[in-house]
């Protein structure tokens, strides 16, 4: 269900929604029962495909039955013992042998987690592509550049989406980067891996406790790490990448907003009908697209600073009450992301672009954007009378675009 509050939230879709960590958790312990019984301490009949065995979980009744454990995963093996035991005994016998609850929520909360920033490179390569080709189409186009509000020096069109293109593409390598390092969680109880090995050494395996460890992050294509029960960097370096995302595109939608207003009216959102109303002036067309990117732009950091500032609050060997707050934090950021996400590509994916209004304030604007210009001429002859045309102002604009561009065309850092 979408959330009424976060204007966009089903373009997220069921990424870190509660039925994806439910499914997730399955998954973790369905990994885990096949390794278990790879290592010769389980019986083959206690590999299950989970999510089909248990089929649909009541995800209300699971939230309530949650307080009294403090954690979602204890509730869930109930559910999973109770539908295991008639048809499939030894699964029920064996799920979860080994593992604790962190292990399995942060496993999970890790595949969709890792599932949502895939979502979200779908779309920033959506974004990569648009920009690149408002650059080209536009690197000859004049515009006012413009610094602490006031006008400065003539730029491109091109110019300042090749710069938006800039932070998009940071922001793609940095995402790409920290989802190759979600890593799998596997501790037991204490970050011992003393249950696995017991199991281990009682079954007779000569199996390491963390072979298995490795051998549950391969079957689910995770990293293999040792237990980080307390070492929470995969989910704040995860999260800070995130906050990097929408902030490139807060940038944009700000730019889009201020050249957006009537009064300058150089660019425009996509038109859709029945999009930017008011409820009671109907001559606006509000650009609501950026309005609720820079939104998330404004909301995503507090998040990555919940999951921070629970971070530093670890104590133990696993925590009370700094492991719990972040469950909530995490999900709404990578949901809010990939809102962002979608809302940004289709934003630059239509953009209206006004070159000739541009063009007009630039020549409205006169010799004041060449003021630059002017001051540098005199220092060598006071006589001279430079060619004052803003379009011979422009620097190595060209340049940077096709630095950018080639940058976006080979998929990764220059």
């Amino acid at each position: 269900m979408a959330d009424l509050l976060w204007p966009g939230d089903h373009r997220a879709g069921d990424h870190l929604s509660d039925a994806a960590v439910v499914r997730a958790a399955l998954r973790v312990e369905g990994a885990w029962l096949a390794a278990l019984v790879g290592a010769g301490v389980a019986p083959a009949e206690a590999a299950v495909d989970l999510v089909r065995a248990v089929g649909t979980v009541d995800l209300d009744a699971l939230a309530v039955a949650s307080e009294a454990g403090g954690n979602p995963v204890i509730p869930l093996l109930a559910v999973v013992r109770e539908r295991l035991s008639a048809r499939h005994p030894e699964a029920a016998r064996w799920v979860h042998r080994g593992l604790t609850s962190q292990d399995v929520l942060d496993t999970a909360l890790v595949f969709a987690l890792r599932d949502t920033v895939d979502a979200v490179l779908v779309q920033v390569d959506e974004q990569v592509r648009a920009l690149s080709e408002l650059a080209e189409r536009h690197r000859a186009d004049p515009m006012v550049g413009r610094t602490l509000t006031q006008h400065a020096v003539p730029i491109t069109f091109g110019l300042k989406a090749a710069q938006w293109l800039h932070g998009v593409l940071d922001a793609r390598d940095d995402l790409r980067d920290a989802r190759d390092r979600l890593p799998a969680q596997v501790g037991g109880a204490a970050g011992t891996l003393a249950a696995p090995a017991e199991l281990l050494r009682l079954s007779g395996s000569t199996v390491d406790a963390t072979a298995l460890a490795h051998d549950l992050a391969q079957r689910l294509g995770l990293p293999h790490s040792p237990p980080w029960h307390t070492n929470r960097a995969p989910l704040t370096r995860t999260a800070d990448t995130l906050v990097r995302a929408t902030g490139a595109w807060g940038r944009i939608a700000a730019d889009v907003l201020l050249l957006a207003r009537p009064e300058i009216a150089e660019l425009a959102e996509p038109t859709v009908e029945g999009r930017g109303g008011s409820s009671t002036m109907p001559q606006k067309a509000n650009p609501v697209l950026s309005v609720l990117v820079r939104r998330t732009a404004l909301a995503t950091p507090a998040l990555a600073l919940q999951l921070h500032v629970a971070s530093a609050s670890y104590v133990d060997e696993r925590p009370d009450g700094a492991w719990h707050v972040e469950w909530s934090a995490l999900a709404q950021l990578g949901r809010h992301s990939l809102t962002a996400a979608s809302q940004t590509a289709e934003l630059v994916s239509g953009l209206h672009v006004d070159n000739g209004r541009m063009a007009r304030l630039v020549q409205a604007a006169g010799s004041g954007l060449l003021a630059e210009q002017r001051s540098l001429a005199g220092l060598y002859d006071e006589a001279a009378t430079p060619d004052f045309d803003p379009a011979h102002y422009l620097g190595s604009a060209d340049a940077i675009i096709d630095e950018l561009v080639a940058r976006a065309r080979q998929g990764g850092r220059s």
